[in-house]
């Protein structure tokens, strides 16, 4: 073979390579397109097709184009004689259960990852694999064991009943105020049902995320700046006010509406401690297309109701964070 013949053959394994490199360049966008299609976009059409439908009472649902779905949402299912506001109630708990929680627990994650940092870095490493690791456990298994340690027979309740410390608040004259809060019956402290059982549990379900999306912005910040500002006479309050918080604020910003919108969906903490009074959107989607109502296009549009009101939400949250940098 001659050297011409060797280059040739070269220069059409070349051309044959690049020739397949682009049809691979040119498929593979189109093909995770695709992809992103039919798991994101078509479930997603398909509840908001489903919300339109129509429930037939004894038998199953057919495909409608009706709105009596989103009016029974707003107005309930008596309008127009008469005007009730449940759906709207339930939505109205779940955005509160969900600011709370999530408020709370960037609250407490906040100091717990600032001195985090300050550990050496085998002792970080320690703590981030641990948190990383609770993160395995699913939501039925945290919310089992805080029914256990919340419970009435079983748990804090009763071990307060067993060291005299209920009878101390009793003396104390804290035991009604426990009991106008919801916290405690004739006899005892209870904790379930409550609202205080289902932020606190909500809050510990998203405080390992907190921790974990905080850490890179508090990790990078300056030591110095804060140790400068104490040197200047500043207090404790005054440096987490003017230094620690505005070189963490996006961040802050960001986990607390990521929190927000993962505790809008939460179904086992919120079944297990609230009240049914005070259930929220997800119980209520969850028993119509799977439990007792069985009515999907109702469930449906409550998921497209709670979908658009969280995306608001994000929305106005970065509306506000968008201002607040302009100022």
């Amino acid at each position: 073979m001659t050297v011409a013949e060797s280059l040739s053959e070269v220069a059409e394994e070349t051309t044959a390579s690049h020739r397949a490199s682009f049809r691979w360049q040119t498929v593979l966008p189109w093909a995770l397109a695709a992809v992103i299609i039919v798991l994101c976009l078509v479930p997603f059409f398909l509840v908001i097709a489903i919300s339109f439908g129509r429930k037939i009472e004894g038998a199953a649902w057919v495909w409608d184009f009706t709105f009596e779905n989103y009016q029974r949402f707003f107005v309930g299912t008596l309008w127009p004689d008469e005007v009730t506001f449940l759906y709207l109630q339930q939505l109205g708990y779940s955005f509160w259960y969900a600011v709370i929680a999530s408020l709370l627990a960037v609250m407490t994650a906040l100091p717990f990852t600032l001195l985090l940092t300050r550990l050496s870095r085998k002792a970080q490493a320690a703590w981030l694999v641990f948190i990383l690791s609770s993160l395995s456990l699913s939501e039925v298994f945290i919310v089992m064991g805080w029914d256990i340690l919340l419970s009435n027979n079983s748990g804090l309740p009763a071990l307060f009943k067993s060291t005299g410390l209920t009878q101390w608040l009793k003396d104390m004259g804290w035991f009604q105020v426990l009991r106008d809060w919801g916290l405690a019956n004739p006899r005892n402290v209870k904790f379930k049902t409550s609202e205080f059982a289902t932020i606190l549990t909500m809050s510990y379900l998203v405080w390992p995320y907190a921790v974990i999306l905080l850490y890179p912005a508090l990790s990078r910040m300056d030591p110095s700046l804060s140790e400068a500002a104490r040197t200047m006479g500043a207090s404790t309050s005054q440096v987490i006010r003017t230094v620690i918080l505005p070189s963490v604020r996006l961040p802050l910003v960001g986990t607390s509406l990521l929190l927000f919108v993962f505790l809008l969906g939460t179904y086992v903490a919120v079944t297990v401690f609230a009240d049914p009074a005070k259930h929220t959107t997800a119980v209520a989607i969850y028993t119509n297309i799977r439990g007792a109502n069985l009515n999907a296009p109702f469930g449906a549009t409550q998921a497209v109701i709670l979908l658009v009101s969280a995306s608001i939400c994000l929305t106005l949250g970065h509306m506000l964070n968008r201002w607040a940098e302009a100022r």
